[in-house]
């Protein structure tokens, strides 16, 4: 399994965010230029924390982009579902009798790292 460059973006971006000395607002062109991004690449990533909820988004001259979770709940698996979605790893198409051992395997695996990926909080690591 391997994340998508917009997660480990997404990931980081919601990192400065929280470590943000002040609560002001950051524009795409100052994130876009913090990152090494592109504001139009950069703006579909924030598209997608803005829908998860974890970041909000006022137009205009003064607007841009902030926390609109509170930053210590915010979790690794909160930004990355806000990326990738929520499908499973793996379907499993090939058995028959619709009690796939290989998926059930991979649901467990996943469950498990969900489960870690929800307790780690992105605050902690800052």
């Amino acid at each position: 399994m391997k994340y998508t460059k917009a997660t480990n973006y997404a990931l980081h971006i919601i990192a400065y965010l929280i470590s943000s000395k002040s609560q002001e607002k950051s524009s795409i062109y100052t994130l876009a230029e913090q990152f090494k991004l592109s504001p139009t690449y950069l703006s579909k990533i924030l598209t997608q924390l803005t829908k998860a909820g974890l970041v909000s988004s006022t137009p205009g001259a003064k607007g841009g982009y902030q926390l609109a979770a509170p930053k210590e709940t915010i979790s690794f698996l909160d930004v990355i579902q806000a990326v990738e979605g929520r499908a499973p790893l793996l379907v499993c198409d090939m058995s028959v009798n619709h009690n796939c051992v290989i998926q059930q395997v991979i649901t467990n695996a996943e469950k498990e790292m969900n489960n870690f990926l929800a307790e780690k909080k992105i605050i902690d690591i800052l």
